[in-house]
């Protein structure tokens, strides 16, 4: 349950709008609703500012469908990762507005009007790297920190990211997704003030090891203020990020 919509529950409770009965009624899912395959935790949003989220790999369909339900019915915003296109047709039956990211594999429905807090920004080095940027980008955007995109400007060419080096002051935190020898975030990392969360992805030939060679890279990088999540991890990083931006 949010918080607004709890303390506006607690304010009808207060004035005798509605009964301490139907009160309880509304409240019968905290902390948790149990599922049988899946016990949803309803009082997260409580406890850290955003509801459960969704991992949907390993998961049937009919199991993200059910956990979505009980999400959308307990009126939180739901973000669903590593979900596929038979996946989001389920949860859209459920909610008509629910968005799919394809190249994200997100999704997400907001039920909510806020704006949000704008200040950061997703650099990816190469197109192939945007699968992982987008799933940052649609986790800082269901987060309440609709990011900003600066995409393709990796180390080959590093023209394209100084012709945008505005957008890379302007930031309060930057994610940067990077493959092959992972070098983009600590090239970042001694342009700004701000920090630097990098991410390794599993692009790259052979000898990447399916981002592992990016991780390395990323964990022994020589610029200050940079910090690293799991191979692949936008999910990590978006979520890290909001929270720092929200801070700022």
């Amino acid at each position: 349950m949010e918080v607004e919509k709890l303390k506006n529950l607690l304010e009808k409770v207060k004035s005798g709008e509605i009964e301490v009965s139907d009160a309880l009624k509304s409240l019968r899912t905290l902390p948790f609703e149990d599922l049988g395959f899946s016990k949803i935790d309803h009082h997260r949003q409580l406890r850290t500012g955003f509801p459960e989220v969704i991992f949907c790999e390993g998961k049937t369909d009919e199991h993200v469908k059910k956990i979505s339900e009980s999400i959308i019915n307990a009126g939180h915003p739901l973000l669903a990762t590593r979900a596929t296109p038979s996946m989001y047709e389920g949860v859209k039956e459920l909610h008509p507005e629910a968005r799919y990211n394809e190249l994200g594999r997100t999704i997400s429905v907001k039920q909510t009007t806020s704006d949000g807090k704008e200040g950061v920004l997703i650099v990816s080095a190469g197109t192939s790297d945007l699968p992982v940027a987008e799933e940052a980008a649609e986790t800082a955007f269901m987060l309440g920190c609709p990011p900003e995109r600066l995409y393709d400007v990796g180390v080959a060419g590093l023209h394209r990211l100084i012709g945008n080096h505005e957008k890379l002051l302007n930031a309060k935190v930057i994610i940067v997704v990077a493959g092959m020898e992972g070098a983009l975030p600590s090239v970042i990392g001694g342009l700004v003030d701000t920090p630097v969360i990098a991410v390794p992805t599993s692009v790259g030939y052979g000898a990447s090891f399916g981002g592992l060679a990016a991780l390395l890279g990323m964990l022994n990088s020589c610029a200050s203020g940079v910090t690293v999540v799991n191979i692949d991890n936008g999910f990590g990083a978006g979520y890290s990020a909001s929270l720092i931006n929200k801070l700022s």
